[in-house]
């Protein structure tokens, strides 16, 4: 994932395309690698919200990041580490449960600041092995990880520097199962007052000087991001693989009924009702605009398939989008620049084509922490009407839409203990990147298809458009007295 650090202090604005949202249009890397390496490390006081009051927990920051690089290359922080020293005190919760190990999946927000602009850099997934609680003193945590790259779009001073962390820790107790509660999630701010560089980069244009440059640019996950397993941290995704082997070698010569796949009756099937809202932009407008609040009927357990060889379960639900009666979300109202210059106003409706959204989730079970991906895959048309180009109404007629359905894939990536993330029952973020096709029947009184497609469309059969969806908790007909009924309209992430 390549964050692009130019433009996160734009307006969120612009036209919104149903499938995509689109932070900011991503630089092209340059095929210069950086020439010199610094180890960059840090040592802040973060005060963190525990049981037992608000704790004082140093953290120590460290990376290998680059000297210089261009403007538009790609910075690869290398061998991250976030070092957590948590004071006793803060232990109290889980030496009360009795936990024998204590583990923690940590997210810090790194931003990015390049003259008087800046972006927030998620660096999420972190993970920190299990480590005993001991008898008395402190523990010190260390998550360590793959974090995205960032990119400036001018030559200049940029600077990385720890911003918030949240740390969801995890207990076991000595016989391998979850404590009661079994986990904690904390949100911790840095302490006021202290020096918080991890790093300063210099960013040299293309003539060598090192004149101030433009705007810093926005975070933008690239689409390798979104590839199966993408989300979940190294050590999880190294654990599926080798349930996948070693399900293999199981069944290897035996009779495989001696390992039996769980498939459940059809009565598991249940409805649900929910909201999803959001951001999207294309990606040669270089903008976002809101999406929704989409109301969508969902089918749960449509299959259910428990492998008890591979310690794996596999559900497929649907989804249905339902907008005054028709299979649609709701008309999205945006302003984009049009080439870059032209301010173009107009109503955008993304209709839902061919079968119900397919939800796929996949959870592994022989584990603690329930490590469960979500991907979610549904066919759109879009729909554009409305069009004003500098305040003057353009007609384009009451067809102009995708020549095309596209796919829109979203994904999302949590865990059951301690809760964190996407859960389809509970709801938060997916994200995805959608192909949107060329456009006909736009203009009235002249053919404007050429306009359009060139505006709005991909380049190719890039999949170059990305999207930001939240989901709020799920509204199950099996309990409509619970306390997510009637479904609520959630607050979108950026």
């Amino acid at each position: 994932m390549t964050v692009d650090v130019r433009a996160a202090a734009r307006r969120p604005f612009h036209l919104a395309v149903g499938g995509a949202l689109v932070v900011a249009t991503a630089l092209i890397p340059s095929a210069e690698s950086a020439a010199a390496q610094q180890d960059s490390a840090i040592e802040l006081t973060y005060a963190c919200p525990f049981p037992s009051g608000t704790e004082e927990v140093d953290v120590l920051v460290s990376a290998v990041l680059p000297a210089s690089v261009r403007a538009g290359e790609p910075v690869q922080p290398d061998q991250v580490s976030v070092e957590v020293s948590l004071p006793r005190s803060a232990l109290a919760q889980f030496t009360d449960t009795e936990a024998s190990t204590l583990s923690a999946v940590a997210e810090l927000t790194v931003r990015a600041t390049q003259g008087d602009e800046s972006a927030d850099v998620p660096w999420q997934g972190l993970t920190a092995p299990p480590a005993a609680v001991p008898t008395e003193g402190g523990l010190v945590l260390t998550a360590t990880g793959d974090v995205p790259t960032v990119s400036f779009g001018g030559p200049g001073q940029a600077v990385l520097a720890p911003a918030g962390l949240d740390l969801a820790l995890s207990a076991l107790t000595a016989e391998g199962g979850p404590t009661a509660p079994p986990g904690l999630d904390v949100s911790c701010e840095p302490a006021r007052g202290q020096e918080s560089t991890l790093a300063e980069i210099t960013v040299r244009g293309d003539t060598g000087t090192e004149e101030p440059g433009p705007e810093p640019s926005v975070p933008e996950p690239s689409p390798e991001s979104t590839s199966p397993g993408g989300g979940l941290s190294p050590s999880v995704q190294q654990r599926i693989e080798a349930l996948t082997d070693r399900k293999a070698e199981a069944l290897d010569g035996e009779d495989p009924d001696s390992c039996p796949i769980e498939i459940p009756p059809e009565w598991v099937m249940t409805t649900a009702e929910t909201y999803a809202a959001g951001y999207a932009n294309a990606a040669k407008l270089d903008g976002a605009a809101a999406l929704g609040p989409a109301f969508m009927k969902v089918v749960l357990n449509k299959r259910y398939i428990n492998d008890s060889c591979a310690a794996t379960v596999d559900v497929t639900s649907e989804v249905e989008f339902e907008y005054e009666g028709r299979r649609q979300l709701p008309p999205s109202r945006a302003t984009f620049l049009t080439y870059g210059f032209v301010p173009t106003t107009a109503t955008m409706v993304l209709e839902q084509v061919g079968p119900p959204a397919a939800v796929q989730t996949h959870t592994v079970t022989n584990t603690p922490s329930y490590p469960e991906e979500t991907t979610v895959t549904a066919q759109l048309s879009m729909r554009l009407s409305d069009v004003e180009v500098n305040g003057v109404p353009l007609d384009v007629g009451p067809n102009c839409r995708t020549v095309r359905p596209f796919e829109q894939v979203l994904r999302g990536y949590g865990q059951s203990y301690p809760q964190s993330g996407y859960l389809v029952a509970y709801g938060g973020s997916l994200t995805g990147y959608a192909h949107i096709p060329p456009f006909e029947g736009c203009g009235a009184d002249e053919d404007l298809d050429a306009v359009f497609t060139s505006a709005i469309s991909s380049a190719g059969k890039k999949a170059d458009n990305y999207t930001k969806m939240t989901q709020a908790p799920l509204c199950v007909a099996t309990n409509p007295e619970g306390p997510d009924c009637p479904p609520r309209i959630p607050v979108p992430e950026r």
